[in-house]
This record gives structure tokens, sequence and C-alpha cells, in this order.
């Protein structure tokens, strides 16, 4: 049998982290090692259990999801990050993937889908929930960001690159699939985002999907 993907859950409902709980337990695949009602709890727990997955909520009291994500990495934290929340607001997410996080999802979220999406986060994927990346190219369009060149020239090889930072694939997955060293990869993505006049695979992904719509 494969070994279960272990998880942390941090949010201040006991009620949710119950039914977190539950919902693996159904299902199967991911063993929750742990359950915290606080960012600092949270962060204490993660260091300790060494989790594959933190699960996290946004609006907590003292130390909220965004703080909780920022001090999570600087602790060193090597798990995935995702955060559920009931906020779809375009701020929210930003700050949410500035922050660090590989996934934003919804808690409105049908159950079978959010473990699916959960897999995605532990396979090395970005995920959003549905619809969120259209929010997400709204709320970087309104902000000071350089604009990137109508006709970028890209090598064959940096346009398979930003395909898969645009389907969600962090450098690892994208080495796999190229059959590339990491090291390879990341010289890629440094060279795209320069010629793209882009700081971050975020705008690179988001550019990508805009440039696929028109």
């Amino acid at each position: 049998m494969p070994v279960p993907v272990r998880l942390l859950v941090i949010d201040d409902h006991p009620l949710f982290r119950r039914g977190v709980r539950q919902l693996v337990d159904i299902e199967g695949g991911f063993e929750v090692v742990g359950e915290a009602s606080s960012g600092p709890e949270g962060v204490e727990l993660a260091l300790q259990l060494q989790p594959d997955l933190v699960l996290l909520d946004l609006n907590m009291e003292g130390m909220d999801g965004n703080q909780t994500l920022r001090a999570l990495r600087a602790a060193g934290c090597t798990a995935r990050l995702a955060m559920l929340t009931v906020s779809d607001q375009e701020e929210d997410l930003v700050e949410a993937l500035r922050a660090g996080a590989d996934g934003y999802l919804l808690k409105d979220t049908e159950p079978e889908e959010l473990l699916r999406q959960l897999r995605q986060i532990v396979d090395g994927r970005l995920v959003l929930t549905e619809g969120l990346t259209e929010h997400l190219a709204r709320a970087m369009r309104r902000q000071d960001q350089p604009a990137p060149p109508g006709q970028p020239r890209l090598t064959p090889r940096e346009r398979e690159v930003l395909d898969l930072i645009a389907s969600g694939l962090n450098n690892k997955l994208i080495a796999r699939e190229l059959d590339l060293s990491e090291g390879t990869v990341k010289v890629h993505v440094k060279h795209l985002l320069k010629k793209l006049g882009l700081r971050s695979r975020l705008e690179a992904a988001l550019w990508a999907v805009e440039q696929q719509k028109r």
C-alpha cells in the first residue's frame, strides 16, 4: 500500500478540523498527523511533526493564515502549504501566493474535488480553485508592473518550460517532463522571465494563460 500523505490542519474552528479529519479518514490516502487552532501552534507543530502537507485557514484570530505561511517558510518548513478558506477576494488570493502558498482552495469545494486538488498540490503543482485564475489575472493587471513585450523571442525550449509553468508544474516536475536536470530548468526559467520582463513564475504563468486566450 502507498504511504499516506501526512497532513497538518491549522484552523481555529474545531468543527472544520473534525470535518477534514473525517473526510480523509473515509477516502484514504491522507493521514491527519496533527491539528492546530492558531498560527503559532501550527508553526510549532509543523516543525515538530514534519508533515507532507499543511492545510490552513486564512482568517484566524491573532496570526492570520498569510502570516502563518510566512512564518512557516521563514522557519524552513519544507511541506507543501495550501490555503483553504471562504474568501475568494482577489487581494487575499494574491497575498497568499506571495506569502508562499502552493494552493488556494475554497471551503465550499466538493469533497471529492478538494481531495483531488490536495493530491495535485502534493505532486508539486500550484493549484487554485476553479474560477480563481481569472480573479488573479485581474488583480495582477491592476498592479503597477512592467508590461511584457508583445512578441518575446523565446526559444522552443523556453516556450515548453513556460507552458509547463502555466500548467502549474514546479521545476522538479518540469525537469522530469522534459528529461532535463532541475538546474537546467532553473536557467530556462531565469532567461524566459528576463525576456518577458516579468519578476516571478506566477506572473509568467498568468502571461501564458492570457496569450492562449488570444
